[in-house]
């Protein structure tokens, strides 16, 4: 279950197979409330924008003012905050795709930039999300908003964590949020609207220069999936509302007909599909994550899922790197353009191989 990446088993069956149990203690910190070139006058703006209210899937959330005090839940959410210069008092430490600071190469970067970086005085407390939301360790960083733009929340979460801070959660689907619409979220909700259109645009244009090196893969159609011969059981394959198709679709690809033909549902984000029927898995590329290289040439052995046109091509993305899955699966403003450098070359080959 763990390689199938279902956005619950991100955080909760992955992180709990993967990862230490045990939260970093660290120095309780204040947080950085904007970039260090941030003026009195910018920051009397972002006050001046409060209260603000925010729609989420359980109903609103109010802030009164400016939060100081920023604690960040799931994914994706501390990447944003910190993109946008805002160092959180805590954040949870990252279960899966890790590197041994529990934190990830992109995060790092960015929280040195701002003398924040983890193992300093100025760094964020780290917390486990290994069991779920962990309540007591929130609580105890006395947080003036928690940022969940990008989760699953549930709404008993939801209320409980409102009882600590006001909570920014999802706005409709869980781990479904766009990396876009979590940023303009957090935006709205740090007082920095305009920094955070900014980032948008400025990290859209980054992606779009990368992508214009690979110009194979326009147009060409994707299945990204989930293929585990040891189990038996056939594929998983990922809808248009799950962020890895959303991304290859914004990049230029085209979900394959057959992806969008058997979804029934608007709010699954994948379709179980027998082996049997993997020859009818039609795209130029088919796009998956593996725990290691032997896999991905058991998928091409297999005599049921080796009859993918896309594998049978040679146009299979195999990749057995956690944190470099993970970069793309719970995207984020820091996490594209680290991960592009590794991820295009892949694909443009696959695209190759694909042929016209």
């Amino acid at each position: 279950m763990a390689s199938l990446l279902p956005r619950r088993a991100l955080l909760k069956t992955a992180g709990t197979a993967t990862a230490a149990l045990a939260a970093v203690a660290l120095t309780l910190t204040g947080c950085s409330t904007g970039p260090a070139t941030s003026t009195p006058a910018t920051e009397q703006a972002e006050s001046a924008a409060f209260p603000v209210t925010i729609k989420n899937v359980f109903g609103e959330t109010t802030i009164k003012e400016q939060p100081k005090r920023v604690v960040t839940v799931s994914w994706v959410n501390d990447d944003v905050a910190i993109a946008l210069g805002v160092v959180p008092v805590g954040v949870p430490k990252n279960e899966w795709g890790n590197n041994d600071k529990g934190s990830t190469p992109w995060k790092d970067a960015a929280l040195e930039k701002l003398g924040a970086g983890f193992g300093t005085d100025k760094a964020p407390v780290q917390f486990s999300e290994a069991d779920g939301i962990n309540f007591t360790e929130i609580a105890k960083l006395n947080p003036d908003v928690i940022l969940a733009a990008y989760s699953g929340l549930e709404e008993a979460d939801y209320k409980k964590l409102s009882e600590i801070a006001p909570v920014v959660a999802q706005p409709e689907l869980a781990y479904g949020t766009p990396w876009q619409e979590s940023t303009t979220l957090i935006g709205k909700a740090l007082g920095k609207e305009a920094e955070a259109k900014k980032l948008i645009e400025d990290t859209e244009a980054t992606v779009e220069d990368k992508v214009s090196k690979y110009p194979q893969i326009k147009d060409k159609t994707f299945i990204y999936g989930n293929l585990e011969p040891a189990k038996g059981d056939g594929a998983n394959v990922y809808t248009a509302i799950d962020n890895r198709p959303r991304f290859l679709s914004e990049i230029g690809m085209k979900l394959a007909p057959v992806v969008e033909q058997n979804t029934k549902s608007k709010t699954e984000f994948f379709i179980p599909w027998s082996a049997e029927k993997a020859n009818e898995l039609e795209s130029d590329v088919f796009v998956t994550w593996v725990p290691d290289a032997t896999t991905a040439d058991a998928i091409k052995a297999d005599p049921l899922l080796g009859q993918i046109p896309a594998i049978k091509k040679g146009a299979l993305v195999a990749d057995s790197d956690q944190t470099l899955t993970l970069s793309i699966s719970a995207s984020s403003p820091l996490s594209l353009p680290w991960a592009l450098d590794t991820f295009l070359p892949q694909l443009g080959k696959a695209a190759d191989a694909a042929g016209k």
